[in-house]
This record gives structure tokens, sequence and C-alpha cells, in this order.
């Protein structure tokens, strides 16, 4: 199988980069994979899971995303993320904690605006529990 570039990108650093077989995405309109030669597409990305194999038979890195977007051209596929977390990184004490404190700043968030936020994050947390479940 032919691989491709790969970057997941954050606001703090870039997280991976190099090639890579295949990466699945979980894109708002439904996961969907990209693998070399892909046609060009460009899509947000909801709170999810990302798969990335690096190999045919290698085992897959799974990594959380906050959301972001997704960027699929004839050099490859990057990934702009709000936040990106190796889900070998996280212990269900920390996600626990996460998800208590999102779960606060919902419940004392003013206005439209910052209450959404908030309650999206809560969301996003619940999604990573979910996934590690």
């Amino acid at each position: 199988m032919a691989s491709f570039q790969f970057e997941l990108v954050t606001p703090e650093k870039l997280l991976f980069s190099g090639p890579v077989e295949s990466v699945v995405v979980p894109g708002t309109e439904g996961d969907f994979e990209v693998l070399a030669m892909h046609a060009p597409v460009m899509s947000t990305i909801r709170p999810g899971v990302i798969v990335v194999r690096e190999t045919p038979n290698g085992a897959p890195r799974r990594l959380f995303v906050r959301g972001g977007f997704a960027d699929v051209s004839p050099l490859g596929l990057t990934i702009l993320a709000e936040q990106a977390i190796a889900i070998e990184d996280l212990t269900a004490d920390r996600l626990r904690t996460e998800v208590t404190v999102a779960e606060q700043e919902a419940s004392t968030a003013t206005g439209d605006v910052a209450k959404a936020t908030a309650e999206m994050k809560v969301g996003q947390m619940r999604e990573l529990q979910r996934a590690l479940a």
C-alpha cells in the first residue's frame, strides 16, 4: 500500500508528522478514511478519535481531537485540531477530572455563547470517555 504525508497540528505544537498508510478522521458528516491518492477535500471535524496506521500491519495510533479542520490535498493530509491528546497519555482519573471541570464550567456559564461553549466541552469530554471505554 502507498503512503502519504500526514500532519496533526494543535495551537501548542506539531503532534505528528510523517508518512502513513491510512488515517480515519471523525468528520462532522461522518467518519472518513484517507488513503494515498485520496481526492482533495476539506472538512470540519467533530470531537472524536483519529486512527492513524503508519504501516499496513502495524498497531494503529489513536489520538483524541476536540474538533478542527482536515485538509486533504495532493501533498497529503493536514489536520488543524483545537486540541489533540494521544489516547495512551490519558488516565481515567485525569479524564474524570476534566469532565467534572467541564460540567462545573457549564453550570456557572453566563450568556448564550459561553453556555453553548461550555456545554460543547462537556460533550467532548464525554465523547472521549466513550472512546476509551
